[in-house]
């Protein structure tokens, strides 16, 4: 019988991150939510609420508990991580970090891009850029997630896992608005902005995130893995997965050299190979047979 871990999970109340909790409890697991009181978990968990970014608050809230796993859901910055690192020094066994696709900086290569391509032990960490200002944590999100990694591995406190998470799709309570947005232009006629070459990239199924991340607390590997379903999606065909929920209509595309872009409407690749985490054992689908069930999850019925 499987034995019951007490796992920690840092914010993930929405979206994939309560799916992730939801397959905690369903395991028998004993799971702790920490953030900052803004949501309330699920039943069935217990609740702590503190500022990360507050390292004697979160040291306090944590007291003398010790968990067997903790799943980091809302580390943005290499001073998240410091704080993180030196409370929970001692007191979990694994260290599970949702990271990024933006890690890497994707140049034109075809080929789809391995973790080895971002090494964290190799990234410098500057804790003195204006990490607290959310404009430039904005504008520097991949670097913000790979010097969190970095701090996480350069000096390791305990096993350390970076998940790579590409974009993710599915869902009826996708917050992000990407999907609508491409919607509404096909309902309106409205353009639909795109630079002169647009590349594919490879997706994520919400519930498939999920999956992989319960999958992770429970493995021993350490390091980077990246998460990605099988195959490439061009921006065509998700527009038309789109557009096959409606009641008709298409995107119309206009061309922009240097102006905002649609979302998924990428000026660079987004390609992440996924063979590490397949040989590790974990089973990916197809981002194509995935695909129109989480377009029409997140639309709903086309009125």
């Amino acid at each position: 019988m499987r034995k019951a871990r007490e796992v920690l999970v840092i914010g993930g109340n929405r979206y994939f991150g309560k799916r992730l909790i939801a397959r905690l409890v369903a395991a028998g697991d004993r799971v702790t939510v920490l953030n900052r009181g803004s949501s309330s978990p699920p039943p069935g968990v217990v609740h702590l609420v503190a500022d990360r970014d507050d390292e004697k608050a979160l040291a306090e809230a944590v007291g003398t508990r010790v968990f067997d796993v903790v799943l980091d859901q809302v580390c943005y910055t290499p001073r998240q991580a410091a704080v993180a690192r030196r409370v929970f020094s001692g007191r979990t066994g694994r260290y599970v970090m949702t990271s990024t696709v933006e890690v890497y900086e994707h140049e034109d290569s075809e080929e789809l891009v391995p973790e080895g391509a971002v090494d964290p032990a190799t990234v410098a960490v500057d804790l003195e850029l204006p990490w607290d200002e959310p404009e430039f944590l904005e504008a520097h999100y991949g670097e913000g997630k790979r010097q969190a990694e970095a701090v996480f591995t350069t000096d390791p406190a305990f096993p350390f896992v970076s998940v790579r998470v590409a974009h993710v799709l599915g869902g009826d309570d996708d917050f992000t608005g990407r999907l609508q947005h491409y919607a509404d232009r096909i309902r309106t006629g409205a353009p639909v902005a795109v630079p002169p070459v647009t590349h594919p990239a490879t997706y994520i199924n919400v519930e498939e995130i999920a999956d992989f991340l319960f999958w992770a607390a429970g493995e021993d590997f350490t390091g980077p893995v990246n998460a990605a379903s099988h195959g490439l999606l061009s921006l065509d065909q998700l527009t038309t997965a789109v557009a096959a929920q409606l009641s008709g209509g298409a995107p119309v595309f206009e061309v922009t050299e240097s102006g905002e872009v649609s979302p998924f409407a990428f000026r660079r690749r987004y390609g992440m190979d996924n063979s590490r985490a397949t040989r590790l054992g974990f089973t990916f689908g197809d981002v194509r047979q995935w695909l129109p069930k989480a377009v029409a999850e997140t639309l709903g019925k086309d009125d």
